[in-house]
């Protein structure tokens, strides 16, 4: 199926809108602590139903997708013409933003994935022999930055897109008046030469 580019940009804007969703719910969800029960020279943390490790994968999903689709939107052969990557990047604003949206989606990754293992963790690894354990979770704060950062990246992926498309169409409207060009003084050389005989 050929996609449009307004169809590809409403693909990466719903996946990055997802993961943001996702992200800021599993940060609103996510315990601020543990209750910790007293054992024989061990504590062992008991902690609410916490979504916030389900939510956070979803939202680092769906952050993954919208990254790729992101980065599959700007190389895609639109209307059936291609552009080589070496013309999208000789643009400067283009090769700033997609930088920018690379390195922001990286972090957001980073920011989602960290607490959403930590707190894993903190469920699965609940006994401690330190008796003056107070049963943490992951860190606060960190989830909801990675979820903002993960719709800056959607919206950097899509700023990324539309330079992409001025520099498709000033490549390919070049590409297209050079060969008329040539094809108008073909027709003329082809002409002199019907007029000479």
């Amino acid at each position: 199926m050929a996609f449009s580019m307004k169809q590809m940009s409403l693909i990466v804007s719903s996946l990055g809108v997802l993961s943001f969703i996702f992200g800021v719910i599993a940060e609103n969800k996510k315990p601020a602590n543990g209750t910790p029960i007293h054992g024989k020279g061990v504590i062992i943390c008991k902690y609410p139903s916490d979504p916030s490790v389900a939510l956070g994968c979803l939202s680092v999903a769906f952050l993954l997708l919208c990254t790729v689709a992101g980065y599959k939107s700007l190389f895609f052969s639109y209307r059936g013409k291609s552009v080589p990557k070496s013309v999208l990047f000789k643009s400067t604003s283009f090769s700033v933003f997609f930088n920018i949206a690379s390195i922001t989606s990286g972090l957001a990754l980073f920011l989602l994935i960290w607490p959403t293992i930590t707190e894993q963790l903190h469920m699965t690894r609940n006994v401690h022999r330190n008796l003056e354990t107070d049963c943490p979770t992951a860190k606060t704060g960190l989830l909801g930055g990675g979820a903002f950062l993960s719709l800056d990246s959607c919206l950097f992926w899509l700023v990324a897109l539309m330079l992409a498309d001025n520099v498709r169409e000033d490549h390919l409207d070049g590409f297209e008046s050079r060969h008329s060009d040539s094809n108008s003084e073909e027709f003329d050389l082809n002409l002199d030469a019907c007029m000479r005989e």
